[in-house]
């Protein structure tokens, strides 16, 4: 483990939170799921509540995983690597919620998770969209990059993605990325000219509107 997977493992900043809207890019058939930075479970909480289905986790940070442990079916307190204790040809879906970004490697972890994957299964991730207007605006107006605890800036980032960036990272690590859709506008604002820019140049903009993208992919 190197000193930035070290200093990542030891802390926990993130809310409990279910991320209700990645649930639609797990498919309906998925009957195992692997989270992968389960943090305290909330993800598969949500997913648990509204399916039949199993859920494991995966979650370096010891007292999150703990809390995981309680509402998942399995949690594994480690970093997701080739070594970790996660049965191969197994799950359904293998999921990096606001994961891989973290990450040195993360073209490594998406091919470990292609063995964890059973036939016919994918990858669901979510990855911040560096493209945001509220990013953009920040540098260009302030001429800055001001690291903060959460958000597209996030100082335990390692990797910063647009859309065009994502597809290219499934698609060097050997998947064909079946749908990436923006979730969680953040965009509007009270300024007449705001507004009429992305009336105006709305495909344009599109991409800016997005804090994050959701992505689905399949092996190749």
């Amino acid at each position: 483990m190197n000193d930035t997977e070290t200093k990542t493992a030891a802390t926990n900043q993130y809310t409990h939170n279910s991320r209700q809207e990645v649930h639609p890019f797990i498919p309906v058939s998925a009957e195992r799921i692997l989270d992968v930075g389960c943090n305290t479970g909330a993800f598969g909480e949500g997913l648990k509540a509204q399916r039949d289905i199993v859920v494991w986790g995966v979650e370096p940070n010891e007292a999150a995983a703990r809390q995981a442990a309680k509402i998942l079916d399995n949690v594994v307190n480690d970093l997701f690597g080739a070594a970790t204790a996660i049965p191969n040809n197994f799950f359904d879906v293998v999921v990096f919620n606001d994961v891989l970004e973290h990450l040195v490697d993360p073209w490594d972890a998406l091919r470990i998770a292609q063995k964890k994957l059973r036939p016919d299964g994918c990858v669901v991730a979510s990855l911040p969209n560096i493209l945001n207007r509220e990013n953009l605006m920040h540098m260009l107006f302030e001429r800055d990059f001001k690291y903060e605890n959460l958000g597209i800036r996030d100082r335990t980032h390692l990797r910063f993605f647009t859309q065009k960036s994502m597809r290219r990272l499934f698609e060097e690590s050997g998947y064909s990325v079946q749908k990436i859709t923006g979730i969680n506008e953040r965009w509007w604002s009270e300024s007449i000219l705001n507004r009429l820019a992305y009336r105006v140049f709305g495909k344009q903009l599109e991409e800016t509107k997005y804090v994050q993208y959701a992505v689905m992919a399949i092996p190749l």
